[in-house]
């Protein structure tokens, strides 16, 4: 038997690589908000026939990554900037919920990755790797709502960090210092303590602060942007 060729594996994961593919691209702004997918031209770059990848696009329209437009067209999902405080909201919601049923509901094998990806993220930062620091504070927080055994709130949460990553990839350009303490880890390492502890109402207020100091930066650096824009 012939080995198998890599572009015959390619084809065999189907719509799900070509999901993967894209997800990745939209939420690192490879493809922006806004822009045009073209079929024909995606099915080339990636070896693939139009089948997977109208079930792929469909699939990235349910996640609300894509919008599948009337004349079969479709375009990356813009991000809802007028109302967008619903979508704070509801994250600041989640961040406090999925941290309380951590407390509730962890075992030893969820705080060891809780601490694993804490360590992760914990280098980027200290390196100063900006868009890193996005993907693995996601990574994080979404390992905390795996403790909580909701599947819901996870997904719902998970969905709402990967919006927040496009929005901080647009307008999150800060100096990071390589040094400890740092604030971003220890306000971490507060959450890990009290989930570790069962302690659900200190879970409770520091996920509340964590999300407050997220969406009060998120907005200062949109109100900076628009400033910069006023012409003079």
């Amino acid at each position: 038997m012939s080995e198998e060729d890599p572009q015959e594996r390619k084809r065999g994961t189907g719509a799900r690589f070509v999901y993967d593919t894209l997800r990745d691209e939209i939420l690192n702004l490879v493809l922006q908000p806004g822009e045009p997918i073209d079929e024909i031209s995606l099915a080339d770059r990636l070896s693939m026939s139009r089948t997977p990848i109208r079930e792929a696009l469909v699939r990235l329209a349910g996640d609300g990554l894509v919008t599948l437009l009337p004349n079969r067209s479709t375009v990356v999902s813009q991000i809802d900037f007028p109302n967008l405080h619903h979508f704070f909201d509801a994250l600041t919601l989640m961040y406090r919920v999925t941290t309380r049923l951590a407390a509730q509901f962890h075992d030893a094998a969820d705080l060891a990755e809780i601490r694993a990806r804490q360590d992760a993220f914990a280098k980027v930062v200290l390196a100063g790797d900006t868009n890193g620091m996005i993907q693995l504070n996601r990574d994080f927080h979404v390992a905390i709502a795996e403790a909580g055994r909701n599947p819901y709130y996870l997904q719902l949460f998970s969905r709402l960090l990967d919006e927040g990553r496009r929005i901080l990839r647009l307008y999150y350009y800060p100096t990071f210092e390589p040094r400890l303490p740092h604030p971003y880890i220890q306000e971490h390492e507060a959450i890990i303590a009290a989930i570790a502890a069962r302690d659900v109402d200190t879970c409770d207020r520091l996920a509340k602060e964590h999300a407050d100091k997220i969406v009060s930066q998120i907005q200062e650096m949109m109100a900076r942007d628009l400033r910069q824009e006023i012409p003079l």
